[in-house]
C-alpha cells in the first residue's frame, strides 16, 4: 500500500469517528438539556432542516426554538442511537441509524412516552468540523402517551421556521 492510499484510508477512518461522535453528543446533548446558541452551533449549519415528529424547521435558529419548546415537555430524557451506516464523499456525508428514545413527561402524570425509529442525517465539513445539514426522525413506533403539545406549538418566532403539527404513531 503507498502513502497517498494510507492517507486516504486514515481521512476516512477519521471522518467516520468525528461523524460518529458528533452524533452521538448530540443525542446525549438531548438529555442534559441545554439548548443555547453554542449548543446548536456546535451540532448544525445555520440553514439547516430538520424533520422532528413535532413539525419540520428550517434554519438554526427556528431549529433551536423548536427543540427548546419540544424537550420541555419532558422531565427527563434518554436517547440512544445504533447501527449507524455513515457514507463519507469529499466534504459531504450521510448517516442513518436507528433511535429510540425514552420521555418522561412534565405535565406531573409520571406518564414515560417512548418512541423508535430511524434518524437520517446528511452533514457537511465545516471549518468547525463536521456538522448536520439536514436532519429527519422517521418514527416507527411508539408506546405509552405522548405529551400534550399547546395549541399554539406550530407556531415559533424564529425566522425561517415552518408550522407543523406532531405526527401521532
Amino acid at each position: 500500500m503507498d502513502t497517498e492510499e494510507m492517507r486516504r484510508q486514515l481521512r476516512a477512518l477519521t471522518d467516520r469517528a468525528e461523524i460518529t461522535d458528533l452524533l452521538d453528543r448530540y443525542l446525549r446533548s438531548l438529555d442534559d438539556g441545554v439548548f443555547d446558541e453554542e449548543w446548536a452551533r456546535a451540532f448544525h449549519t445555520e440553514d439547516v432542516t430538520a424533520e422532528m415528529p413535532i413539525g419540520t424547521v428550517h434554519g438554526r435558529a427556528a431549529l433551536l426554538a423548536r427543540v427548546r419548546r419540544g424537550m420541555a415537555l419532558f422531565d427527563r430524557t434518554v436517547h440512544l442511537g445504533t447501527n449507524a451506516v455513515i457514507e463519507v464523499d469529499g466534504d459531504r456525508a450521510t448517516a442513518r441509524g436507528a433511535q429510540l428514545s425514552t420521555h418522561v413527561l412534565a405535565d406531573g402524570s409520571g406518564g414515560v412516552f417512548v418512541s423508535a425509529g430511524h434518524a437520517e442525517n446528511e452533514l457537511v465539513r465545516t471549518a468547525d468540523g463536521w456538522r448536520i445539514s439536514a436532519t429527519a426522525l422517521r418514527v416507527v413506533w411508539t408506546r405509552g402517551t405522548p405529551p400534550r403539545l399547546p395549541d399554539d406549538f406550530g407556531a415559533i418566532s424564529a425566522a425561517g421556521a415552518t408550522s407543523g403539527a406532531a405526527e401521532e404513531s
